[in-house]
C-alpha cells in the first residue's frame, strides 16, 4: 500500500471524480478516527458515502479532499 501522500497524488492524477475510497483510507487522509468520521456523518458535517454493496460503503475521494481543503484552506 502506498503512503497516504503518494496515494493522494496518484489519485489526483486519475479521474478523482469517480475514485472511491474505503473508511480506512478516509481515516488516513483526514487523520480522524472511524468513530469521529461516523459522528460527523451523523451530524451532517461529513460527506455522505456511496453504498457499493449490501453491507459496504465507500466515499468519493473528491468529496473527502474537498472537505479537507475547506477545513485547512490548503489544496491537498
Amino acid at each position: 500500500m502506498l503512503p497516504v501522500i503518494q496515494t493522494i497524488s496518484y489519485h489526483r492524477s486519475i479521474n478523482m471524480q469517480q475514485q472511491l475510497v474505503r473508511l480506512s483510507e478516509v481515516s488516513d487522509v483526514t487523520t480522524l478516527s472511524k468513530a469521529s468520521i461516523y459522528r460527523l456523518l451523523k451530524g451532517g458535517r461529513f460527506p455522505t458515502p456511496v453504498r457499493i454493496g449490501e453491507r459496504r460503503v465507500a466515499w468519493k475521494l473528491s468529496d473527502v479532499m474537498t472537505w479537507v481543503e475547506q477545513r485547512t484552506g490548503v489544496a491537498a
